[in-house]
This record gives structure tokens, C-alpha cells and sequence, in this order.
């Protein structure tokens, strides 16, 4: 008799619990959602985590407030997202470095890039362009893939440091074109760009925006797109593909995870806020400032895209042998 009140109570206490989970999720957000960036303020990643950020805060009647957690290469805020309570009021924002090429490195991480979260969904991407120096005799991708292969270890190409997804995508394309050049790498991009425009630096690859005013002065040549189709801010630069470097593509793209054990229902709830502001003319407008494309996925194929990013990065910095500063 006693077993059977044992039995009857521990049912009560678990159906009395999954009710309060129920009711726990279909009042989310009921506070304000901690939203975690892993770098600085003032980047594309800040900006876009900003964007997305207000708009679902509006969306939803609940801040959310991002905190921006930079160091080891993204890992202290990746690692925060990880760990945190998984209730569903914190999340974070993932990307191609954090998601994908720092998990490409043999070093041991401090969570697992794909066991440890909840994917949500993506945000969107941003293409690489590969800019060189005007004065280079190369007008064009092949001319400038006949130029390196003619010097081999002659052309020099600048990164934000060795191990930067900037100098992974040009490892890429030495590998994919069969060119051997030298890299030189820089504490940031915006010091290797002066030496691109006087010609210390012969090609480096760089995010859009940051580069557009170079290249519409002259001061900077485009050769190419590291995206599947064109940019709308550089309508006339072909794909990396479309000028005779088939298949090629490197971008940095922007995504929400949540913690591993967030519950399905807010984390689905997520995906279709996120897609709905997403679809805005808002939204979009201001991710295209930013040179990026908005772009809402599923929760799957968000981690599909993880996965096949760790392998792609992996493999190029193992036939490179690239070892992160």
C-alpha cells in the first residue's frame, strides 16, 4: 500500500513538473533574454547581434540585452553560451569563426561546437571579396593565378593573424587554384589595408563593406566574390567561381544557438520569431548596411551547416599546417 502512495506521488510530482515546464515556456520571454556576442562592440558581429537583437526584443515585449564577451579567438563567450542555465534566457551568437574554423584546429576547446548547443537558426552572411593592389599586373582572376604560379612564393597576401578565418579562406584558394604565395599576417585588417593600397601587399581577402569606398576610388581592385552569387554592393565583381575558380566559396556567416538543453519549444518558438522579423523589409535593410544577406534556416539545417563547416575548415588547415597565434 505504501509502495503504490510512493508511486502515486512520485507520478503527481512529475506531471505537476512537466505542467510547470508547459506553462514556464508558453509565458517565455517573461524576463529579459542575455544575449552573448563574442567579440567587441563596433564590428559586424556586434552590429549585426544589435540588429537582430532590438528587433526580437520588440517582437517579443522582452530586452534583449547583448553583452559583448571578447577573447580567445570567440571562446570565453562560445563557452559562457555552453555553460549557461538552459532556460531558454540566454543565448548567443555563433558564426563561421566560433562555429567553424577555431573548432577546425587540433587544440583542445573548452565545449564541443556541436554537442554543447541548440542551434536556432541562421542570421544571415557576409561574402569575402579578394582585393588586390592596382598597380599588380593582373586584371583578372586568371591572370593573377598565372601571375602566382609563374612566381611561386612571389605574391604576398595579408590576414588578421595566422589562424584568422582571413587567412583560412586565402589558404583555401592557394590550395583549390595550386598557387603557393607568402602570407604576411597583421594584428587587424585595417593595418594591412594601407600596405595593400601602396603595394607592400599584393591580394588579401576582406568583408565588403569595409572595403567598398577603396574600391569604387580605385585605390583597391576586385577579382572576386567568395560567394555562390553575386553581391548587390558589387553587382559587376563576378563569383570566384563564375571567373574560372569553380566551386569556391568562403563567407562569414552569422547564426543563434542556444544551450544544448534549452527547451524545444522555446528554441522552436526562436526559429520562427527569427524568421518572421527575418522577412522584414526592416531587417533586411539593415543587415544589407552591413553587407549582409539576411537569411532565416531551419534549426536543422543550421546544424548541418555547423558540421560541414568544421570538417571544410578542418581539412584546409591541416594541408596547410596552420597553427593559430
Amino acid at each position: 500500500m505504501i509502495r503504490i502512495a510512493v508511486i502515486l506521488l512520485a507520478s503527481a510530482i512529475a506531471t505537476g513538473a512537466a505542467c510547470a515546464q508547459a506553462v514556464s515556456e508558453a509565458n517565455w520571454p517573461s524576463r529579459p533574454v542575455r544575449f552573448l556576442v563574442p567579440f567587441p562592440p563596433g564590428g559586424s558581429t556586434d552590429t549585426v547581434a544589435r540588429i537582430v537583437g532590438q528587433l526580437l526584443g520588440a517582437r517579443l515585449g522582452q530586452n534583449f540585452v547583448v553583452e559583448n564577451r571578447a577573447g580567445a579567438s570567440g571562446n570565453l563567450a562560445t563557452e559562457a553560451v555552453a555553460r549557461a542555465a538552459p532556460d531558454g534566457y540566454t543565448i548567443g551568437l555563433a558564426s563561421t569563426t566560433t562555429h567553424g574554423s577555431v573548432a577546425g584546429f587540433a587544440r583542445t576547446l573548452p565545449f564541443d561546437p556541436v554537442k554543447d548547443f541548440a542551434p536556432v537558426s541562421m542570421l544571415g552572411s557576409s561574402p569575402f571579396v579578394m582585393v588586390v593592389y592596382p598597380g599588380l599586373p593582373a586584371k583578372d582572376l586568371n591572370e593573377f593565378i598565372a601571375l602566382a604560379k609563374l612566381k611561386p612564393g612571389g605574391l604576398t597576401y595579408g590576414s588578421a593573424g595566422a589562424g584568422s578565418l582571413a587567412h583560412l579562406v586565402a589558404a583555401l584558394f592557394e590550395h583549390m587554384a595550386g598557387v603557393s604565395m607568402v602570407h604576411v599576417p597583421y594584428k587587424a585588417s585595417a593595418q594591412s589595408t594601407p600596405d595593400l593600397m601602396t603595394g607592400r601587399l599584393d591580394m588579401q581577402f576582406a568583408t565588403v563593406p569595409p572595403t567598398l569606398s577603396l574600391l569604387r576610388s580605385g585605390k583597391l581592385r576586385a577579382l572576386g566574390i567568395a560567394s555562390a552569387k553575386r553581391s548587390e554592393l558589387l553587382p559587376e565583381v563576378p563569383t570566384l567561381s563564375e571567373a574560372g575558380l569553380t566551386g569556391y566559396e568562403a563567407s562569414l556567416w552569422f547564426a543563434i544557438v542556444a544551450p544544448a538543453a534549452t527547451p524545444p519549444a522555446i528554441v522552436a518558438r526562436l526559429n520562427r520569431e527569427i524568421a518572421a522579423i527575418l522577412n522584414t523589409a526592416e531587417a533586411k535593410d539593415a543587415l544589407f548596411q552591413q553587407g549582409v544577406d539576411a537569411e532565416a534556416s531551419t534549426q536543422d539545417a543550421l546544424g548541418r551547416r555547423i558540421r560541414d563547416e568544421i570538417a571544410k575548415w578542418r581539412e584546409v588547415i591541416g594541408k596547410a599546417g596552420i597553427q593559430p597565434e
